[in-house]
């Protein structure tokens, strides 16, 4: 295919409006969804499920010295990888699904086939991945808000950690022992846990290690592809809302596609 910038040479090979037809039948809205859909799974499934990984060992150093004030913890990270490779593979083939049906019901492409009608079954199936669409969107709103969990724990850390270091280089002696992190109140351990808090210089000399800015930029990159998968959730909802009501409306007028 001749890219449209060299209209010239198309019309001397004869296939200018082919090639014309052939760009507007591609469903750009769907097509820009899935690239960020794709995207957006990507960070989330990969910087997810490296982040919980390093979660576990972080947090088993640093905040519970028995391992029973850690087992919930240890068994949801354990749980929710399997969930992320499902989540992986079903936005992939979901991806698949509604790029297909945005190159069905594109009206460019309906008119490239004169004789194609759209059945009431393409209708229903329109409609349906609309709701579907839309309750998994729902979903991922839930999931996102999820995300930015850990994302605020780490912030916050690394804030009082900045704060310890402030008040290590003043005359205020002994006042960044009162400066504390603790893990109970973000649901992270129950409230029995022990030590599940770390103070003073022992949370700042935690801020200076690797694991700490390992599990904080994945936690950032997981947070990332949780957003952008919800913008390209929206966005399908928005194209196959459009394209349904075009189905619609030539459906109710008689129009042949």
């Amino acid at each position: 295919m001749f890219p449209v910038k060299q209209p010239w040479l198309c019309k001397a090979l004869g296939c200018y409006d082919c090639c014309i037809r052939c760009l507007g039948a591609v469903p750009y809205a769907s097509l820009l969804a899935t690239l960020l859909c794709y995207t957006g799974v990507a960070l989330f499934c990969g910087g997810g499920h490296e982040a919980l990984t390093h979660t576990h060992t972080f947090i088993e150093l640093n905040f519970a010295r028995d391992v029973q004030d850690f087992i919930v913890l240890a068994d949801f990270i354990k749980y929710f990888q399997y969930v992320i490779y499902g989540l992986a593979s079903f936005f992939f083939l979901y991806g698949l699904l509604l790029l297909a049906e945005g190159f069905y019901t594109t009206s460019a492409v309906k008119q490239t086939f004169g004789e194609f009608r759209s059945t009431q079954f393409g209708r229903g199936l329109s409609l349906t991945l609309i709701i579907l669409t839309y309750i998994l969107a729902v979903i991922w709103l839930v999931i996102f808000g999820f995300t930015a969990v850990p994302v605020l724990f780490f912030i916050n850390m690394k804030s009082s950690c900045h704060k310890v270091n402030i008040l290590s280089e003043t005359t205020l002696f002994n006042q960044q022992s009162r400066v504390c992190m603790d893990a109970r109140m973000y649901g992270f351990l129950p409230w029995n846990a022990v030590p599940g808090i770390v103070c003073g210089n022992t949370l700042a000399n935690i801020c200076k290690t690797p694991e700490f800015h390992m599990t904080y930029d994945l936690y950032i990159c997981a947070f990332a592809g949780a957003g952008i998968t919800l913008l390209a959730l929206f966005i399908y909802v928005v194209a196959t809302t459009y394209n349904y009501a075009i189905l619609r409306f030539l459906g109710r007028k008689g129009i042949r596609c």
